[in-house]
This record gives structure tokens, C-alpha cells and sequence, in this order.
């Protein structure tokens, strides 16, 4: 549990209501219907109970903007003030006033809650608190406009996927239950999966209620940056990658842990985020018999997915054939999805195939 911040009284903003008109988003939002409704049968109870909400007291003076409705995001821009997304996009607080100097001492606060430092040296740190809440703090100078924090909110159930299908995120009448049973047969056939898209599009989320459909007599091991993922199944088994030190040293990341987790012997390997070289190791371990594994990627479009794998395998020293050739056997189905008008969709559903001269296309499947 995090400590309570005890706010100076120049910190505390005036009561609030909860954000008017915002329903529940099949994004990071708690959508109305349970996760147990579409959790693999034979699982436990306990693993399919919806997770209890993060305990936001250490946030200090964000905690009651963070606990009131359903608030997935807060920005603090320096005096310029804070904004929250529920879901339906940014929202400004008019109430909420922090002078700088406060600010600043909040933000080194909750970055050592995290067991990290922000000072002069290091001005720009990421942490995970208890119960996943992420928190991002950017100093003066290299943020221009007084002190920055972004504050990621976890969700508070594990959603599965009729959860995700009710709140229409594979769209709506025939063509949704078609998604819905397609996606539920990659999982049982133990197809590879790829989930592409853009920040807040709901990457996290799609990937948590896929993994919660695997038998329960399967071991996941799950690959992540920072921690977020919450998965309604029995055996899952988590790494986090580590920062370096104040001396530079100790730091733990993607391509050790995937290394390691292939000696844990998972029945699903799963990479939270790809980001940098280590699609080397995630496409080597999918091409060794590591079926039904699984991973998020940042595109805007599907047609952009085979250009962010490329440039990725270029910093592990990949060629574009060599992604190409690899990624085809590697990668069995491509979901992207799209956030618009405050509503996030499964926009398009594509396969890896190779083009005449042998580089990496994407078609619809």
C-alpha cells in the first residue's frame, strides 16, 4: 500500500463531481458487464474475480481527482494545470491550482515512492507504483513549462472479451460475433498474435482478454516494460525490466528477460510491448514451437506495421529481409485498432505475406 501524502493546504482543490457524460470505454475503462462472463472455463473463482481498484492515497493531492469516475489518465502542466482522459478524451480541471515549487516536491515524491530519484541529474523518470499505476515526471529545464507528470491509471477488472464485444469494440450485429468467434479460435488454435495501434487505442486491454481465454492448464509468462497487463487467468507468470542505477549499473532489459522467461517453460510467450531490438529475440522464440504467443506494437496503420518491424530489426542489426522472412512464420494474425471520436474498434484484421521482392506486406485476412 502506498504511504498517504499529507498535501499542504495550498495543494487541495476545491470538491468535484465525477466527469459528466462519459460511459464506460472498452479501452482501460471498466466496461459494465463482468470479466468472469467470457473467462476460460474450469479457472478458478479466484483468478477470474475482478481486480480491486489501485489504491491512489499515495498520489496525494491527485487522489480524490483519481478515485472520482472513470479516470484512466491525469496530466499535471506545471501551473498550466491538470487535465483528465475518461475515457472520451482530455478534460480540463479548472479546480485544480499547484504552484510550482509544490509541484516539483510532488513529483520527486511519488517518483521515490516508485524507488527512483528525480532530481537535476536524472529529470525525466518513469515508475510503477503499487497496484500498476504508472507515473512520468519530466523537470525543469528540459521541460520548458514547469513540472510535468503523467499519471496512467490501471484498470480496475480484468475485461474479457464478450466484455469488450458488449461495450462494441468488434463492432456491432453479425460481423461483431463473427470477430468475436474468430479471435476466441486464434486463441484456441494457438495462433501467434500481433495487436497494433496507437496510444490509449486499447492494445492492453485486447491482449489481457485473448490471454484470459487460454485453457488454465497453461503457463503464461509475460514480458513488459512496465507492468500492466492484468490477466484473468491461473498461471501467469510476470517479469518487469529494471532501470540502471545512479551509478549506471543493474539495469535488467526486454531481450535478457526474454531470454530468461524461454527457460521458464511457457506454454505462451507474451511481450507486453515491442519496442527496440529485442523483436530479434521475440521472433526467434516464435519461430523455435513457442505457439499462442503474443505482443502489442505502436502503429498508426495497419499498412504501417511492416515499417515499424523493419526499422525495430534494424537496431538489432536485422535486415529487411531477414524481418520479413522471419516475421511471416512468425506472426499468425495482426489486429489493429483505432481510437476515434472517444470510441475505440478493432479497425482491421490483417496477415503477413511477402511481396515480390521478398519484403513485408500486410493483407487483410
Amino acid at each position: 500500500m502506498l504511504t498517504p501524502f499529507v498535501a499542504v493546504p495550498s495543494y487541495a482543490p476545491a470538491p468535484r463531481q465525477p466527469l459528466k457524460g462519459e460511459a464506460p470505454d472498452p479501452g482501460r475503462v471498466a466496461a459494465a458487464a463482468p470479466a468472469a462472463a467470457s473467462a476460460p472455463a474450469g479457472a478458478p473463482a479466484a483468478a477470474l474475480a475482478a481486480a480491486p481498484a489501485a489504491d491512489v492515497s499515495g498520489l496525494g493531492p491527485l487522489a480524490e481527482y483519481a478515485a472520482s469516475g472513470p479516470v484512466t489518465d491525469l496530466f499535471v502542466n506545471g501551473e498550466a494545470g491538470l487535465w483528465l482522459d475518461g475515457g472520451r478524451g482530455l478534460v480540463h480541471e479548472p479546480d485544480w491550482h499547484c504552484a510550482e515549487q509544490q509541484l516539483r516536491e510532488l513529483a520527486v515524491r511519488l517518483i521515490a515512492l516508485g524507488g527512483r530519484h528525480l532530481d537535476e541529474a536524472s529529470p525525466c523518470v518513469d515508475v510503477r507504483l503499487a497496484d500498476g499505476i504508472r507515473v512520468h515526471a519530466v523537470l525543469p529545464p528540459v521541460s520548458s513549462t514547469g513540472t510535468l507528470l503523467s499519471i496512467r491509471l490501471p484498470n480496475a477488472e480484468r475485461l474479457g472479451l464478450a466484455a469488450l464485444a458488449d461495450a462494441g469494440l468488434f463492432g456491432v450485429g453479425e460481423a461483431a460475433a463473427a470477430r468475436l468467434a474468430r479471435l476466441r479460435g486464434a486463441v484456441r488454435d494457438r495462433e501467434n498474435l500481433l495487436i497494433t495501434g496507437a496510444a490509449g487505442s486499447g492494445k492492453t486491454t485486447l491482449l489481457a482478454a485473448l490471454l484470459g481465454e487460454a485453457p488454465p492448464a497453461e503457463r503464461i509468462v509475460v514480458i513488459e516494460d512496465v507492468a500492466e497487463l492484468r490477466i484473468a487467468h491461473p498461471h501467469v507468470v510476470a517479469l518487469e525490466s529494471r532501470q540502471a542505477n545512479l551509478e549506471g549499473a543493474g539495469r535488467i532489459g526486454l531481450r535478457s528477460l526474454l531470454r530468461e522467461a524461454l527457460r521458464m517453460r511457457p506454454d505462451r510467450l507474451v511481450l507486453g510491448e515491442c519496442r527496440g531490438e529485442e523483436v530479434r529475440e521475440l521472433l526467434a522464440a516464435l519461430n523455435t514451437g513457442h505457439d499462442g504467443g503474443a505482443g502489442t506494437l505502436h502503429a498508426n496503420s495497419l499498412r504501417d506495421v511492416p515499417a515499424r518491424l523493419e526499422a525495430l530489426g534494424a537496431l538489432a542489426g536485422m535486415s529487411a529481409e531477414a524481418v520479413a522472412r522471419q516475421t511471416v512464420s512468425a506472426i499468425g494474425l495482426v489486429l489493429h485498432l483505432e481510437r476515434a471520436g472517444g470510441s475505440r474498434r478493432l479497425a482491421q484484421v490483417g496477415r503477413f505475406t511477402l511481396d515480390g521482392r521478398g519484403r513485408l506486406v500486410l493483407e487483410p485476412a
